[in-house]
């Protein structure tokens, strides 16, 4: 018996471009997918905003949060909830072995657990 939705983990990255800017713009398939190392943790969102469809990864990282450059609203990295709003940014699963950044391209299904899936890594910054 399959799995209904097995993982499909798709090698995006290295860990050391994360580690220089925190921030990069991949793209599995067709789709945008923002990549933060944020705390030591990476994250991986839908790269378009939900509330004016700008690019999450030109944005920055403030306090923990990611900052979209459009109109400035603030994302949790873990859950893609956005501060004072009732939107939420599609997240993506993220694994990293020897220092490879892997991206489960499937989006998880709405809000998850701030306790769950993201990696977290020694790298510095």
């Amino acid at each position: 018996m399959s799995e209904p939705n097995p993982v499909e983990w798709v090698l995006v990255a290295e860990l050391s471009e994360l580690a220089r800017r925190k921030k990069k713009q991949v793209v599995v398939g067709d789709t945008p997918i923002a990549l933060f190392l944020v705390n030591g943790r990476v994250f991986a969102l839908y790269d378009v905003c939900v509330h004016k469809q700008r690019s999450l990864s030109k944005g920055t990282v403030l306090h923990g949060r990611i900052i979209c450059p459009g109109h400035q609203w603030s994302f949790d990295p873990a859950t893609g909830e956005a501060a004072n709003q009732v939107e939420c940014q599609p997240t993506y699963d993220v694994r990293v072995e020897d220092d490879k950044v892997y991206v489960d391209p499937g989006r998880r299904p709405g809000r998850v657990d701030a306790d769950t899936a993201p990696y977290t890594t020694t790298a510095a910054g």
